[in-house]
């Protein structure tokens, strides 16, 4: 670009007149500082729309991800009026920064146009004094007209390179950032691992004014379990970061296999060590992928080994897609337990010699942390494996259980001998011993008023089916008790030559009452009565089948 505006006013100095080629130098000069002034001034107000931008897509996420959150607490209205302040916040940022835009185009043009303008009138003053020909006159005008190019390509080129330099603000910052841990120029290669680590007078702190480990000495041989227990905040997530150099020891050192793990790569460190987190993290991806991130050269045969290692595999093959199936962000479409046995079936592809469980059975149902726990025996057999555990019941067979308190190691020793000193991890024993058998008792308590419940509702629906019954078999009777009296009155009325007149008040009368109470029964009256009550009963033995008397018309 500049070496085409040079030619341009070299070639307007020899063919035409100085006038136009300083017409075009104070037209670059202006059009030049316009452009990075202006340039400046809108870079202020991009940030700010970048800002806005980043904004929006921070609150949209953040929407999407805790939606479970929002949900609970009927926030749906105020994540909504949320994302609608970041968008109209973005959208006059963009305002702004389009209207700056067309701003600086706009002076740009008008410089241009002022420049060209001056160059014509000077051309038109000489074509009318006969210094030039009209064609000269016209050549001039296609020169102007082509210099635009060259300049507009200045302003774009520069406009575009600051908006870069905008938007990768943050990323150059983390370009500056100094990491804390890296290796030493004469760090060493780790190329076997068997498992022995050793603490010797760890000193480490977050913040000056409260150290997190003082002093911790400890020694763990291979092929053991060492369970880290005490109160939140006594220092045993830090181990854990300090034996992985997530952070290096501010005193004292760590070493395995007698060697200093700060005088190591931090690659072939990381290598021996497998971690199985309390919260899992999984890729928005397969299973298969999420298993082979351990090691992206095992074999699908190597995968179905660690998955039935961690029962988890014939889980796996029940799902539509199988290992094909996709988890969702973070793992959201598996369960607790199912992330934990994915993690644990990640840690054996990666094949490790020293396994840090972060609380790894934490928040999961006591059913499904015994599935977790037979995982993670096949998982400890010929690793040496710390464990980070609030839950007592799932260490007691660890082969050294560590005490911390404040950052120093105050008991150590096997869950009995623990137990016998009765200090603190004695007391935490009984703690949960109490909270265990408060929970079993209500649990029992539970059960019981669910059972009484359901026998007092099954004894009420019992009841009313009994008065159901009880009242359809009165309507019975009382129908069978109607028919009775209408058929004994017919027989009745077709005995009556051989019935008294008097006898006929009693059927009609007497009787008939007690038929309609239900309490007539055969042969009630007797003497007189009694044969009355046998002709309502029967009819006459030389009736026919239809009861008509014999000869009877």
């Amino acid at each position: 670009m500049l070496i085409d505006l040079g030619v341009a006013i070299v070639y307007l100095l020899i063919s035409f007149d100085s006038y136009y080629a300083l017409v075009i130098s104070v037209i670059t000069f202006w059009y030049i500082y316009i452009t990075i002034r202006m340039a400046s001034w809108r870079a202020d107000i991009r940030r700010q729309a970048t800002n806005a931008s980043r904004e929006e897509d921070a609150v949209k996420t953040d929407s999407m991800m805790s939606y479970e959150t929002v949900k609970y607490f009927n926030a749906e209205r105020y994540e909504f009026s949320r994302y609608r302040e970041a968008v109209q916040k973005y959208q006059k940022a963009e305002y702004l920064v389009t209207f700056s835009l067309a701003l600086m185009n706009t002076v740009q043009n008008l410089v241009f146009m002022l420049g060209l303008i001056v160059a014509l009138l000077i051309a038109a003053y000489q074509v009318t004094t006969r210094q030039l020909q009209v064609g000269d006159f016209v050549k001039l005008l296609s020169l102007m007209t082509q210099l635009q190019g060259p300049l507009n390509f200045f302003g774009t080129f520069y406009r575009m390179i600051q908006n870069n330099m905008i938007n990768s603000e943050r990323m150059l910052e983390l370009f500056k950032e100094k990491p804390t841990v890296v290796d030493k120029p004469d760090a060493t290669e780790m190329p076997s691992c068997e498992g022995e680590i050793r603490y010797n007078d760890v000193h480490f702190s977050y913040d000056a004014r409260r150290p997190a480990l003082q002093g911790l000495t400890f020694r763990c041989k291979p092929g053991t379990t060492t369970a880290l227990v005490g109160e939140s905040g006594g220092g045993k997530s830090t181990v854990f970061r300090l034996l992985f150099r997530f952070y290096n020891s501010q005193g004292g050192n760590i070493q395995i296999d007698a060697h200093d793990v700060q005088e190591t790569t931090i690659d072939s460190l990381r290598k021996h060590i497998g971690v199985v987190p309390q919260d899992t993290v999984l890729f928005n991806e397969s299973l298969m992928y999420n298993l082979k991130y351990a090691r992206q050269s095992a074999t699908d045969e190597e995968v179905y080994e660690a998955c039935r290692a961690a029962s988890i595999h014939e889980k796996i093959l029940g799902f539509p897609d199988g290992y094909d199936t996709k988890v969702g962000e973070r793992g959201l479409r598996l369960s607790g337990g199912e992330k934990q046995r994915v993690a644990i079936a990640r840690t054996i592809i990666k094949d490790p010699r020293i396994i840090l469980l972060d609380e790894a059975t934490a928040a999961l149902d006591t059913e499904t942390e015994e599935h977790i726990q037979e995982a993670l025996k096949t998982l400890a057999q010929g690793r040496t494996m710390l464990v980070i555990a609030h839950r007592l019941s799932t260490i007691t067979m660890c082969d050294q259980i560590l005490v911390l308190h404040e950052g120093r190691v105050v008991e150590r020793g096997t869950h009995n001998e623990l137990l016998a000193m009765k200090g603190r991890y004695s007391g935490m024993w009984k703690k949960q011993v109490r909270a265990q058998r408060a929970a079993e008792e209500a649990r029992v308590l539970k059960d019981k008023a669910d059972r009484l419940r359901r026998e007092s509702m099954g004894g009420t629906a019992r009841a009313g089916s009994a008065i159901i019954e009880e009242r359809t078999s009165s309507s019975d009777e009382e129908e069978q008790a109607r028919r009775a009296r209408e058929n004994g009155q017919a027989d009745a009325l077709l005995t009556s030559r051989s019935v008294p007149v008097s006898e006929m008040g009693r059927i009609g009368g007497t009787d008939a009452s007690n038929v309609r109470r239900g309490s007539w029964t055969p042969g009630q009256h007797e003497g007189a009565g009694g044969a009355t009550s046998s002709a309502v009963q029967s009819p006459p033995q030389n009736a026919d089948p239809t009861g008509k008397p014999a000869g009877h018309p």
